[in-house]
């Protein structure tokens, strides 16, 4: 078995501990035209932060989110996690401002970034360090496939030096990374992809699915037949195999994400959450 998520907070910190999806604001390079338009071609209109709370203000954000789960987390703490969009695009100022707002409420142990490996000058880098001395901080970077060919398709906008780069950059100064790697893509080798992660030194790897939402490039490219979408169990034993390349002491946060089902066009078993985990937690096992 694999080491999960769950275990690992709670040889942490001590107990169970919840993310709050928080939106500081972000857009992405790969949008506004610094890198390109239009983002990825997975991307949804949000960023990936469907789940992640509104506001101005970043305190009024993390109550909102805790008061949603804090029935089920009695007793348990939590973790700030600037989801959508791309977590460190702003200014060092801005940067500081969101990020020392979120780590000072008592409830809230960690801090996890989302962001791109190409989005991390030294002085963000810095100022991560510096909040790494208060409270635990992780940066999450968006890989999504180890292979330059199947990222310039999905339109990443960035070599995968540069990932490498950056998780040497991160751990240099103290910081923990935890690696996006999406199964599912177009002519890719998600197994490499994990393979690579590992050999860069990742922490942790999430597993994503690849989602076909509406209103994506993708979604245009799914219509014409140029992508499919897995079954459960092609999925499942996939997915099996990256795992089965990671070090025992590799956290896997994710065996699979979900869309909102509003906006889900394929594959459709993964609306429902509950049976694709049951089903994915039971073939791992074997």
């Amino acid at each position: 078995m694999y080491k999960t998520a769950n275990d690992y907070y709670k040889e942490k910190f001590g107990s169970k501990v919840y993310k709050l999806s928080l939106d500081g604001g972000f857009t992405c390079p790969n949008r506004d035209g610094t890198v390109s338009k239009g983002g990825c071609i997975f991307c949804s209109a949000l960023g990936s932060g469907e789940f992640s709370e509104r506001g101005n203000k970043i305190t009024e954000q993390l109550e909102k989110a805790k008061g949603r789960v804090e029935a089920k987390n009695k007793g348990g703490k939590y973790i700030a996690y600037f989801q959508s969009f791309t977590g460190t695009y702003a200014s060092y100022e801005r940067l500081k401002e969101l990020f020392y707002e979120a780590i000072k409420p008592d409830y809230i142990v960690g801090l996890n970034i989302a962001t791109r490996p190409d989005c991390l000058p030294d002085s963000t880098i810095e100022l991560l360090a510096d909040l790494n001395k208060i409270k635990p901080i992780t940066v999450e970077l968006g890989l999504q496939t180890s292979d330059d060919k199947v990222s310039e398709y999905i339109n990443r906008g960035y070599k995968s030096e540069v990932y490498k780069s950056a998780v040497s950059r991160l751990k240099n100064v103290g910081l923990e990374v935890i690696t996006h790697i999406i199964i599912g893509l177009p002519d890719d080798n998600p197994v490499k992809t994990a393979q690579f992660a590992v050999d860069c030194g990742t922490n942790g790897v999430k597993f994503h699915l690849l989602h076909i939402l509406k209103n994506t490039k993708l979604a245009d490219e799914y219509q014409k037949g140029s992508v499919e979408a897995l079954s459960l169990e092609e999925y499942a034993k996939i997915l099996k195999s990256c795992i089965s390349v990671l070090p025992k002491e590799t956290v896997v946060h994710r065996i699979t994400g979900d869309g909102a089902k509003k906006d889900l066009i394929a594959p459709l078993w993964s609306a429902d959450k509950k049976k694709t985990l049951n089903f994915l937690n039971k073939y791992l096992q074997n």
